[in-house]
């Protein structure tokens, strides 16, 4: 199942988002940054990638909800429980 054309922009902008940070955080760490400041942006970081894997979920869980369009099966909700686990 693809994430639906709604979700697809939120989630490209916030994987874009937490790439900037991962490039800011190995800047930091590069420059010797106090280690409060790495762990601050590696946190926002891992913020912005939970956010975007949970809007995938939640899209998921929408096409799921609102049956298949007939070209592939509808996700079960094992699957569902799976994606979410994943993201713990």
């Amino acid at each position: 199942m693809a994430v639906d054309d709604d979700a697809m922009q939120a989630v490209l902008n916030r994987l874009r988002r937490a790439q900037g940070q991962l490039s800011g955080v190995i800047a930091m760490i590069e420059a010797g940054r106090d280690c409060k400041d790495v762990v601050t942006q590696l946190a926002a970081v891992s913020r912005a990638l939970d956010r975007a894997g949970f809007k995938i979920v939640a899209s998921s869980m929408r096409q799921c909800l609102a049956a298949a369009d007939g070209t592939q099966p509808p996700m079960t909700e094992a699957e569902l429980e799976k994606l979410f686990l994943a993201l713990a």
